[in-house]
């Protein structure tokens, strides 16, 4: 066997350094590749952000660290025992020492598992809790942004963000982190072990270190394509599913169910495919080492044969079948920890990906934000003023150009002009739904860019014309989760918007289910649930925008009626196209192009037979033909 030892140490070396380069190239180089993704972010940014959510729990992974270390005692010791009782079966054997033998080996079992499970419970309580903070920041940070950003963002990226990608950040608190310093004690726990055994067949056993770099990297460089495009494929789908099953109506409507059909077997074929991709990347893999496994087996058995029949001793070690079972074993130990490795790498790249994408969307500052000096609005009497106000959605292609007005505190005011002139523009300026460019808008002579946010939208009450009921139950709605109000109140802002009537017919009243975006009521009874929602708030400047433009004629009655009460209570500001919802308004303002055309009231523009008058008396004559 001598004549193998040059070449054995030449190989042990290189395949020592190849352990610490498989551990040290993935964990480096690959993770800065594999989390690109067309990023930004430096790797040491992610980590640093990540440990902010595990930095309050350094006790918990520090307990972890120090059970791991029992926990892996298992596999450094078990296959010497068993080495021992080989040869003590074989040379001298003892019942009591084999009884000893079998207690140890069974105590280190014990200790292992019960260090194991209770592992397993810190890391998944731990890891539940950062996931937790981290989706409640995520999804905070998403009620922060402006309705433009997220108008501009698919809903179904941001499921995925708050979803996928927080489940594959938990992973590697809970799993990943651990098992990869587990795995690394435990393969130079097993080379340790090794050396202590027989030189000469642990470098034998290390000579095959260099080829599982190989396969290592080349798997690598395949896996993480594959899961790039497995990424991107739920994503995609995701976001389609997001948009066609809130739309699915219309497509029945239009009878395309067909063509949607295949438009989604596509994106799941696609991503059907990746996936096939990335198990067909671990299907080769997995043999390869599995060969190397064989390989490395059949060495040991050739040259550990050969120094046990020829009863060599190298360097005071002598090789027997105690230390061949040991070595069996010991290998066993020293591929699967590098087979994980790669394996749990792939999930680090994974992780370090959602997270990537998360701190993208975390770094998305909100558009619209408090001023340093912003102050709480208390108290509200309803005076309302635009002074030269220049508006645009993008660029400087404006929506509104110069516009001015006042509105006094108690006042009805409607806005009134064709699409996309500006009205409902005007409305969600009002509440800093959006910031304007050029001029200033004043809430009680006070600049609402200096009130802050909340304080300034908990004094509107906005009724729009595509109403969103939450799942839940109709008093839910009318409260939105707000605590200190009783059924009474309840009740009593429905019969003043005559929701009263619809409550009465249902079989649980306040406790009828509703059902995803209201779809089990029709639009007329959803809006007079909104009224509810909007007058049991109390606000001092309420807003209507188109809230009666999709509603049956008999529910259309009961809203004028609640319009009416309505302007009793602050200030309403009105868009209808429906002349006859606003003619009682104390002014009226039509808009062109983002530009006021005509003010005052309903009598006054009659009076002055321009645009208003010209859609007056349109709206007359069809409802005469209809007649």
């Amino acid at each position: 066997m001598y004549e193998y030892f040059p070449l054995l140490i030449v190989g042990a070396v290189i395949g020592l350094a190849s352990v610490i380069f498989i551990i040290a190239y993935a964990m480096i180089k690959d993770k800065k590749e594999a989390i690109g993704f067309d990023r930004n972010m430096k790797d040491g940014e992610i980590t640093k952000r990540l440990l902010k959510y595990a930095r309050p729990y350094t006790k918990n992974f520090v307990f972890v660290l120090v059970i791991m270390l029992f926990s892996i005692s298992y596999d450094i010791i078990a296959p010497t025992l068993v080495g021992n009782i080989e040869e003590m079966i074989k040379s001298d054997f003892q019942l009591n020492a084999l009884w000893s033998y079998v207690a140890i080996y069974a105590g280190i079992l014990a200790v292992s598992l019960i260090c194991t499970y209770v592992q397993a419970i810190v890391l998944q309580k731990t890891g539940q809790k950062i996931l937790s903070s981290l989706r409640e920041d995520l999804f905070s940070h998403i009620e922060s942004l402006s309705h433009n950003q997220l108008n501009q963002t698919p809903v179904g990226k941001l499921v995925t963000r708050v979803t996928n990608d927080t489940n594959a950040i938990s992973m590697m608190f809970t799993n990943i982190l651990v098992n990869l310093a587990k795995n690394v004690f435990i393969i130079f726990g097993v080379i340790g072990a090794m050396l202590c055994l027989n030189y000469m067949l642990t470098l034998m056993v290390l000579c095959f270190a260099p080829f599982i770099v190989i396969f290592t990297v080349i798997f690598r460089k395949f896996s993480r394509k594959a899961y790039r495009e497995v990424k991107d494929g739920t994503t995609d789908i995701n976001t389609f599913l997001s948009e066609h099953l809130s739309g699915m109506k219309i497509i029945q409507i239009f009878n395309r169910e067909e063509k949607k059909s295949k438009e989604f077997n596509e994106k799941n074929n696609r991503l059907g495919k990746a996936k096939h991709r990335q198990i067909f990347v671990f299907g080769i893999f997995r043999p390869m080492v599995y060969m190397l496994y064989i390989s490395s087996v059949l060495c040991l058995f050739y040259l550990g044969g050969r120094g046990y029949i020829n009863d060599i001793t190298f360097l005071g070690q002598k090789i027997t079948g105690g230390v061949i079972v040991s070595f069996y074993m010991y290998i066993n130990k020293f591929f699967n920890p590098i087979q994980s490795l790669a394996e749990q790498f792939n999930w680090l790249q994974s992780a370090f990906a959602s997270a990537e994408k998360i701190f993208t969307v975390f770094d998305i500052k909100p558009e619209v934000v408090d001023s340093e000096n912003a102050i709480e609005l208390e108290n509200v009497k309803g005076d309302i003023e635009f002074r030269n106000v220049w508006f645009a959605y993008k660029d400087e292609d404006w929506v509104l150009k110069d516009v001015s007005f006042k509105v006094s505190a108690g006042q009805t005011v409607a806005f009134c002009g064709s699409t996309g002139s500006g009205k409902t523009t005007i409305l969600s300026l009002i509440c800093r739904n959006y910031d304007i460019q050029r001029g200033e808008i004043f809430i009680d002579g006070i600049e609402i860019r200096k009130i802050k946010i909340a304080s300034l939208r908990k004094h509107f009450g906005q009724m729009l014309q595509d109403v969103f009921l939450f799942s839940g139950t109709i008093r839910s709605n009318i409260l939105l989760r707000e605590e200190g109000i009783g059924d009474d109140q309840v009740m009593e802002a429905c019969r003043y918007v005559n929701a009263d009537k619809l409550i009465a017919k249902l079989p649980k009243g306040l406790d009828e289910e509703v059902r995803e975006r209201g779809s089990n009521f029709s639009a007329g009874q959803r809006q007079l649930i909104s009224f509810a929602r909007t007058i049991i708030h109390k606000p001092e400047i309420m807003i209507l925008d188109e809230a009666t433009a999709n509603i049956d004629t008999e529910t259309e009655v009961l809203i004028q009626d609640s319009l009416e009460k309505l302007m009793n209570i602050g200030t309403l500001l009105i868009v209808a196209h429906r002349l006859s919802t606003i003619r009682h308004a104390d002014n009226i303002i039509y808009l062109s192009h983002g530009e006021i055309i005509e003010l005052g009231s309903h009598t006054e523009l009659l009076e002055k037979k321009g645009r208003y008058y010209e859609l007056y008396k349109l709206q007359q004559d069809k409802a005469l033909l209809k007649k």
